[in-house]
């Protein structure tokens, strides 16, 4: 089990990433959250197994079809930052 943090910059707000992400994660069996940020980013925090998390890592990277990725960043996270299933917030 491994937690991960993303930030999504590019045309990913209004486009629905989050919703993608989060089915993406259900389907992965994943727990966390997909957020907006006020600077235009979507943060997601992902808890599970590795390879889910790769997987979601690959899916963030292009997102929805309306979506625009610019720029994936990717940075540790602690486990008890999620809680029960993928929330979009």
């Amino acid at each position: 089990m491994s937690a991960a943090r993303f930030y999504v910059s590019g045309k990913v707000q209004g486009v629905w990433f989050r919703a993608g992400a989060r089915e993406q994660a259900v389907a992965l069996d994943l727990r966390g959250y997909a957020n907006n940020l006020r600077d235009g980013r979507v943060e997601v925090l992902a808890v599970g197994e590795d390879a889910a998390i790769e997987r979601l890592a690959q899916w963030l990277g292009h997102g929805t079809a309306n979506a625009r990725v610019d720029r994936l960043e990717r940075e540790p996270a602690a486990e008890a930052e999620a809680g029960d299933g993928f929330i979009c917030g």
